[in-house]
């Protein structure tokens, strides 16, 4: 279908609701903000003339349909004109972030083919056969054909499991499917939204796209590498009236952000304290993987959805929950979410492979389905219910552990924020770091949250270290940076108990932590409080008498149940012995 703008400009079907509602707010609103960023503004007037210019500028620079477009100007006002005259042209957009390694964006611009580039990139980035298109060329020819069915709208490049980052291609249906979904939701026109996200991440995408369907501005702010201590700052300087963010971040913010009416919340799941937090206002919680086109499902307290979940399928998109054999389960089970409908990606662009094992023929409806590797429960009211990814179930010591279940534990005290588990870079242990609500004392956070976990979770996914931080470091793409904790944190502190300080104190050590659900660091911890009880107090015993061939009794492990004690009466039974 051909959408016709009020300029009379033809814009390319599936990107036609955005390319519309930015020549309809510059015709309504065209002295309202459309772009503010570190290097300045563009009203909704602007915007639309530098979509226009950057159009002709592409077309004249070759650029049309199945052809990429790398864009080069990072967290300028000028990247949302950008992307949308790539639209507009009919082209393929690459998204790039000037601040990733050069190696990385080297490999994007040569995997993904880009041809032309708007702005620029570092000089460290080789560039060989890409043409930097020049802006001041004054170009003619926006009226376009619509897209072929293969068209694609743009490449995101996400990290991959081998290291090497994999392209995502979305099509032009696919964001025509996503568009029509958020325009849905009804945003009052009028202010800006707050962007605080890398530019070649596709959660930059909704908070741009979002705002600028409803006639609010996209508010880029620039908090990389500063720390989110100034991200309060940033929004109180913006003065948003609607926000999207990771939790992760909302834990860096003020409870009171009084020019905001809708708080998204997307990129991780959200802890039950965070809707309490802003009772009263809009909540949004988002779930959607890239390849299934930015959102998939969302919890919206407007329509009386709990937002702890992450709620109901939107418009335009099919979810499944799915056994391992690719049934569909019951109400109240678990399963993986799969995404169908128009809005799941062509695939990973030169990986055939991987492509095939995530994205498969839709067995239930037309089209394809693709396997999030996400667990989730579906209540009997239809809301979906985050229960952790695949890959965040992580091996410590032969026990498989969902780090999500562990977090939403912990986040489950009042006294806690936001809560990120992790393993500790030993490997043999997780740890638990915690922001504490405002006021509230470290300490006390930290034994909350350990209270709640010592209750609720198995002893073998308790953390050996649980620490009150002010802030959770956070990748570019707003989400809790695990590696980064586990660096911090490379073992237990010295003072978090008493280490070994004899040979046959490290022996017990080794032998318990052996037997034990966690590793056990302290020579005064005991045996049963650790987790340990009658049957691996056997086991325990006879493995000591294997380490050191003396006479142990379960008797001794009861009555000496420190390490501290089991090693002094192991020690005079040697003494006694001869050994």
């Amino acid at each position: 279908m051909t959408l016709t703008t009020q300029s009379g400009v033809t814009p390319r079907a599936g990107a036609g609701l955005v390319l519309d509602a930015v020549d309809r707010w510059a015709e309504q609103l065209p002295a309202a903000t459309a772009v503010s960023a570190p290097d300045g503004v563009l009203t909704f007037a602007e915007l639309r003339q530098e979509v226009l210019a950057m159009t002709g500028a592409l077309r004249a620079a070759g650029a049309g349909p199945g052809v990429p477009v790398g864009l080069g100007f990072g967290r300028s006002k000028l990247t949302v004109p950008a992307l949308l005259a790539v639209w507009r042209a009919g082209a393929t957009a690459v998204p790039l972030d000037d601040r990733h390694p050069a190696d990385r964006l080297a490999f994007i611009v040569a995997d993904a083919d880009v041809r032309l580039l708007l702005g620029e990139l570092p000089a460290t980035v080789p560039t060989p056969g890409v043409r930097t298109v020049d802006r001041s060329v004054i170009g003619t020819g926006h009226t376009l054909e619509p897209p072929e069915p293969g068209d694609r709208a743009y490449l995101v490049y996400t990290s991959g499991t081998t290291g090497r980052p994999k392209g995502v291609e979305i099509g032009y249906q696919a964001l025509g499917t996503f568009l029509g979904a958020i325009a849905t939701l009804g945003l009052t026109p009028g202010g800006v939204g707050l962007n605080p996200l890398s530019p070649a991440f596709d959660g930059w995408f909704w908070c741009t796209l979002l705002y600028l369907l409803h006639g609010q501005g996209v508010a880029i702010v620039d908090i990389a590498g500063t720390g989110t201590g100034d991200l309060a700052d940033a929004i109180a300087t913006v003065a948003p009236r609607t926000v999207c963010m990771a939790p992760s971040m909302y834990a860096a913010c003020p409870d009171d952000l009084p020019s905001v009416d809708v708080l998204v919340i997307a990129g991780e799941a959200c802890p039950p304290t965070l809707p309490r937090r802003f009772a009263g206002r809009r909540v949004l919680n988002v779930y959607g993987p890239t390849e299934a086109t930015i959102a998939a499902t969302w919890a919206d307290s407007a329509a009386g959805d709990d937002v702890t979940t992450i709620g109901r399928t939107i418009p335009g998109y099919r979810t499944y929950v799915l056994d391992e054999h690719g049934r569909q389960v019951a109400d109240g089970e678990a399963g993986e979410l799969c995404v169908g409908g128009p809005a799941v990606a062509f695939g990973y662009r030169n990986l055939p492979e991987l492509t095939a094992s995530k994205f498969l023929a839709n067995p239930f409806a037309e089209g394809r389905l693709y396997k999030t590797g996400d667990h989730v429960r579906r209540r009997a009211d239809g809301q979906l219910e985050f229960l952790g990814r695949v890959d965040d179930q992580v091996k410590v010591r032969g026990f498989r552990i969902e780090l999500g279940e562990v977090e939403r534990v912990a986040a489950g005290a009042d006294e806690v924020r936001v809560a990120a588990a992790f393993v500790l870079a030993s490997g043999d242990a997780l740890g638990l770091a915690l922001v504490p609500e405002p006021g509230v004392d470290p300490g006390t956070c930290v034994e909350a949250a350990t209270g709640r976990c010592q209750h609720l979770l198995p002893d073998y996914t308790m953390p050996v270290v649980v620490e009150a931080v002010t802030e959770l470091p956070v990748t570019l793409q707003g989400k809790v940076d695990r590696a980064a904790l586990a660096a911090r944190i490379t073992q237990v502190r010295e003072d978090t108990g008493t280490p070994p300080r004899t040979d046959t104190e490290r022996l017990v050590c080794e032998v318990l932590s052996s037997v034990l659900p966690r590793p056990v660091y302290d020579i005064e911890a005991n045996f049963f409080d650790a987790g340990g009880h009658s049957l691996l107090a056997s086991r325990a015993v006879v493995a000591l008498r294997r380490a050191t061939g003396l006479r142990l009794s379960v008797k001794d492990l009861l009555t000496h149940p420190t390490p501290a004690e089991l090693a002094r009466k192991l020690d005079r039974v040697a003494q006694e012995s001869g050994s």
